[in-house]
Order: structure tokens, then C-alpha cells, then sequence
């Protein structure tokens, strides 16, 4: 893929400080962190390192460090393919399912004033749902093995909290002695998800709101009251929640090109940029109401980055999680036994910090395909001294 013609760093630099003395009402230190950091990745700034091929011989010019925050456009890439890798291991000689619960837009100002208790529930409920669904001898009577991965933000960068699901389309019998495969083109009855995903979520949400651990304030304070909190919550069940899933699609290889899709991105790519003039910046976007035609949207900087800032997770906040037969306690027990019932041996299960997985090269060199090594690091200070650095996060913009 080609390089963007310009990046989210790059207007981050164009916003400059004034855009933080701005928006001091809202704007936080992890804000500032994430702005600071996505302006330095992979300047001289970071510091620097000199990568030579194992194989060949051939050396590369001076490559900047990355700044390693997860919110960063940039960063994804080595994270993603180490995920990936570790995952390899554990697909099943299966079809998948691609299943997505969306929160009602009705929650999207409750979610921002408490994102680590709503995407949590987010999460938790949805994997209980399909767990349950799955379970019921009326449906599939199995139990199934998933990762859920959580996503905040929709093609115009507006919050819209959704989980990604993927799904094998079977599961292991409830005494674990026999693989039970969905319908050809059926996996779970949607209707069934819907109700029962609304259903747990809001009760959920009750019981969060009855043990005071929603916070309230601003447009929201009003909810404090029970009652209101409580004619608020009624609506929600006067329409359907949306749950989406595909029909099964491809087996273990497949999964492993389609996981790069949905696992470690960012509210937006820098390939998605297309200009930035008198202070507007204008990106491409994807209509799904009109058969996913490519849009052009066109915002204040400013309000380019308040959208980009208001998917920034909790500290510490897990956005992809394990489930069922995949669940961290139970891999190791369950997962053989899912290979066993397909009749298939598995491959060596190696844990993801196993030394093998973080050693495997990202970076293969342009001449022979080697892999490459790190034989050189620089700080900045010594880059200082060699190069001249990109601009920092400066002051200019009003």
C-alpha cells in the first residue's frame, strides 16, 4: 500500500498546543498523551535504530521508533501480526462466524461518561449471550469458543460502541466427547441474540445504576434520580437491538486474513485522509445505507480531533477478549479436545509471550527477504546530532 499523503501526526502538529488551551473544558491528560505521542511516532524525536539482514549482509538507513501507543495510526501493524500468530495455533479445521452486536445510538453519552463499565458490559453481555444461545439443546447444544473484540467508533468517527464476534460455526458437545456443526447457512437464530443481548445488557445497566457505579453529570445528571434513570431505560426495549451475523465463511486460513480487518485498529487510517486546507479537513468514509459507496466527509480540524480523541479506551482496558472453549483457563483443556473431535492433531500451542513468537521477524529485508536485526540504537539526543528532527507538536495554529 502506498504512503498517505499526510497523517493524523501531521495534524496533530498543524492543531499545535492551541488546540489543548482550546478545549481545556474536556480535554484530559490521557487526551494530551496520545496527541503528544501520535505527533513524535516514528521521528527523531523517539529516537532511532539501524537494522541489518541476518542473511545477506545488507543494512538500512536509520529507522525512527515508534511511539507504541495503541491509539496511534501508526502502530498497529507489529501488534497485530504477533496476534495473529498466536492465533494461528489455535483455529479449527471450521467455517467461522462473524457476529456483531451494536449498543442502541440512546447509550452512546451514558458510554462516554463511563467507558470502562459500559464496554465492559459491552462485551460480557454479548459473549454470555452467544455462550447461552449456544448451549440450548434448541438451538445448537454446544458449547462454542470465541474472541470478541470491541470497537467505539463508526465510519464518520462518531461514538458507536460495537463488538466484533468470530465464531467457529460448531461447538464441542456439552459432555466434550463430539464436534456438533451448525446448519450449512445458519449458525444462531438472530432474533433469539437480540432479545436476549438487550435483555441482559439493561439488566446489567440496573444493576450498575442500583450500586452507584454509573457516573451522571453534565446533560446526564438528570438520571441520578431513579425514576427518570428508570423512564430513560424504557425505551430501549420498544426496539429491536441490532445483532448482525454472516452465514459461515472460510476455514482456519481464511480467519487469519480476515482477523487483520477488525483486530488492533484505530477509529481511523491515515489512508483514509485526503486533505487538509484553511483549517478543514476532509477523509473518506463508507455509507453502509447506500450499499458501502466511499464518501467525503469534510470537518473542523478541531473537530477532527475531539472524534478521534473520543474513542481513546481506559487505561489498562482489554478490547480483545477470549470466551468459551477459548477462554484463558480453559484453552489448554479444551481446545485439544475440539481438534480430537474434528479429527485433526493441532499444532504446538505456544503461549503469546513464548520468547519464539516475540522473536519473529516483522521487518524482512528489501533484498534477499531475510529477516532483519536490530545492530544499532540511537537516542535522540545522538539523532539530534546527525539529523535535523521532524517538527514537533508546535504552537502555531489559532
Amino acid at each position: 500500500m502506498s504512503r498517505p499523503p499526510f497523517e493524523v501526526a501531521d495534524l496533530v502538529r498543524a492543531a499545535g498546543f492551541a488546540f489543548i488551551e482550546r478545549n481545556r473544558a474536556w480535554i484530559r491528560w490521557t487526551h494530551i498523551k496520545v496527541l503528544l505521542a501520535t505527533a513524535r511516532c516514528r521521528t527523531a524525536a523517539l529516537g532511532g535504530h539501524i537494522d541489518e539482514c541476518t542473511r545477506c549482509g545488507h543494512r538500512a538507513t536509520i529507522s525512527y521508533n515508534s511511539c507504541r501507543n495503541r491509539h496511534c495510526p501508526k502502530c498497529p501493524t507489529g501488534a497485530r501480526e504477533r496476534w495473529i500468530q498466536a492465533r494461528r495455533h489455535e483455529l479449527l479445521p471450521s467455517p467461522y462466524v462473524h457476529v456483531v452486536f451494536t449498543l442502541p445510538p440512546q447509550l452512546a453519552s451514558l458510554a462516554l461518561q463511563n467507558k470502562k463499565l459500559i464496554y465492559g458490559l459491552l462485551l460480557r453481555t454479548s459473549a454470555e449471550t452467544l455462550l447461552e444461545v449456544a448451549r440450548n439443546p434448541r438451538h445448537l447444544g454446544a458449547e462454542i469458543g470465541f474472541f470478541s473484540v470491541l470497537h467505539t467508533w463508526n465510519q464518520k468517527l462518531q461514538i458507536h460502541p460495537h463488538i466484533h464476534g468470530v465464531v467457529p460455526a460448531g461447538g464441542l458437545s456439552l459432555d466434550h466427547t463430539r464436534w456438533i456443526r451448525s446448519r450449512p447457512h445458519f449458525f444462531l437464530p438472530i432474533q433469539v441474540l437480540r432479545r436476549l443481548f438487550r435483555g441482559k445488557f439493561v439488566a446489567a445497566l440496573k444493576s450498575a445504576f442500583e450500586h452507584g457505579q454509573l457516573h451522571l453529570s453534565g446533560n446526564l445528571a438528570l438520571l441520578a434520580q431513579p425514576r427518570i434513570f428508570a423512564s430513560w431505560l424504557r425505551p430501549l426495549f420498544r426496539k429491536d437491538w441490532i445483532v448482525y451475523s454472516q452465514p459461515p465463511f472460510g476455514g482456519p486460513e481464511y480467519v487469519l486474513q480476515y482477523l487483520g480487518r477488525y483486530t488492533h485498529r484505530v477509529a481511523i487510517s491515515n489512508h483514509r485522509l485526503v486533505s487538509l486546507t484553511d483549517g478543514q479537513v476532509t477523509f473518506r468514509w463508507r455509507d453502509s445505507a447506500h450499499h458501502n459507496q466511499q464518501k467525503l466527509m469534510t470537518v473542523s480540524l478541531d473537530e477532527f480531533l475531539r472524534r478521534f480523541l473520543l474513542h481513546l479506551l481506559p487505561k489498562g482496558f482489554v478490547r480483545i477478549r477470549h470466551f468459551g472453549f477459548l477462554a484463558n483457563r480453559r484453552r489448554s483443556t479444551l481446545l485439544p479436545l475440539c481438534f480430537a473431535a474434528l479429527g485433526t492433531v493441532p499444532s504446538q500451542i505456544e503461549p503469546e509471550t513464548s520468547p519464539t513468537q516475540a522473536s519473529a521477524p516483522l521487518w524482512r529485508c528489501p533484498q534477499c527477504g531475510g529477516p532483519m536485526a536490530v545492530i544499532n540504537r540511537l537516542t535522540a539526543a545522538q539523532l539530534q546530532l546527525r539529523l535535523r528532527s521532524p517538527p514537533p507538536l508546535v504552537t502555531t495554529a489559532a
